[in-house]
């Protein structure tokens, strides 16, 4: 068994979608459009073959902005070295996004840091 994607609500699609295009390599399929549900998403693929899903729709991205829906705790991305965290963290960081965790060893071993995404999701940044 094996998870197939994580899906992420967001009231700004193109730039989140930008977002993890430029930082983490992911390419974009072919936008989705619901006009009669006011709905639109992104699937995202990683070179790993892992997906995920970008949506927004009217009523949902006006709760989640006003903190009316719950969402994830954070996803993880791992780039494969020491060095490679600290490079994506200091590129991040420099392009203006929030590093809410520099690059350290965690208590359960991670070496990992934390950036927020456009819309504040959690990402972590590990080996």
């Amino acid at each position: 068994m094996h998870i197939e994607h994580i899906a992420i609500w967001t009231h700004q699609l193109e730039v989140l979608k930008a977002f993890y295009e430029n930082y983490f390599s992911a390419r974009a399929g072919q936008k989705y459009t619901n006009p009669k549900k006011h709905f639109e998403s992104y699937f995202l693929t990683f070179a790993s073959g892992a997906r995920l899903e970008l949506m927004q729709a009217h009523e949902i991205s006006t709760a989640r902005a006003s903190g009316g829906m719950a969402g994830y705790a954070h996803m993880a991305f791992s780039v494969g070295s020491r060095e490679q965290v600290d490079r994506l963290t200091r590129q991040l960081e420099a392009d203006g996004h929030r590093i809410v965790g520099h690059p350290r060893t965690t208590g359960d071993g991670y070496y990992e840091s934390i950036v927020l995404d456009p819309d504040g999701n959690r990402i972590e940044i590990t080996v």
